[in-house]
């Protein structure tokens, strides 16, 4: 199991809860299993969540999923050995029944995407904060296109992080394949503001539907 992606998880994590699912959070480049794990209170959803650290050790406890060569066009074999990896992590900690929730930001954003093109079966309520989507097709892209699989896409108004090219991408990707909710926060910039998790819990809560989610 040294080969796995390492973790932090809630005091309630079970790999098969109660619950209808699980939130997987996806930390951004140069940041750490530890950073999205914060959202979880906040958030206030009560499900068992685990938030994973990326592979690529970036030094001073930064990670990444994937190296950044020319901003915003990331190259699809190490996005995809990265999407291998969560998988296996999956695969070995989360029951085959169980629904995974992606709650990425940036890099780790475009991860959760991955996730939902790959392997939509095991998605529910796929969560993009401040990401984008990989250029080229994916393995269940055209499922996506006939399924249309619910996804939250938040941003800031005054993001300067995410290449503009990366943005119209997603902006061309995501109502083909996908029923979107998109969000765009007003002086917001690279980041994540109340506004963005309230409307992050209402949307997890729309699709999970009423009663399903266990307060801690």
């Amino acid at each position: 199991m040294s080969n796995l992606l390492s973790d932090v998880r809630s005091a309630n994590w079970s790999s098969n809860p109660q619950s209808a699912a699980v939130l997987v959070f996806l930390h951004g480049y140069g940041s750490n299993e530890n950073d999205l794990s914060s959202l979880a209170e906040p958030l206030g959803l009560g499900l068992p969540w685990a938030s994973l650290r990326a592979p690529m050790e970036l030094g001073q406890g930064g990670a990444a999923w994937f190296q950044i060569i020319t901003p915003g066009v990331p190259d699809a074999t190490p996005v995809e050995a990265a999407t291998a990896a969560i998988w296996a992590w999956i695969d070995e900690n989360v029951d085959p029944e169980t629904k995974i929730i992606p709650i990425g930001f940036s890099q780790g954003g475009l991860m959760a995407s991955q996730l939902l093109r790959t392997r939509p079966e095991r998605v529910l309520a796929t969560t993009i904060l401040g990401g984008f989507v990989l250029g080229g097709k994916q393995a269940a892209d055209a499922t996506l296109v006939q399924q249309l699989p619910e996804v939250f896409w938040g941003r800031g108004s005054e993001d300067r992080v995410i290449a503009q090219v990366a943005i119209e991408r997603t902006a061309e990707f995501l109502p083909r394949h996908s029923s979107l909710t998109q969000r765009i926060y007003p002086g917001l910039a690279y980041g994540i503001n109340m506004d963005e998790l309230n409307d992050v819990r209402n949307y997890v809560r729309t699709q999970l539907g009423a009663g399903s989610v266990d307060e801690v």
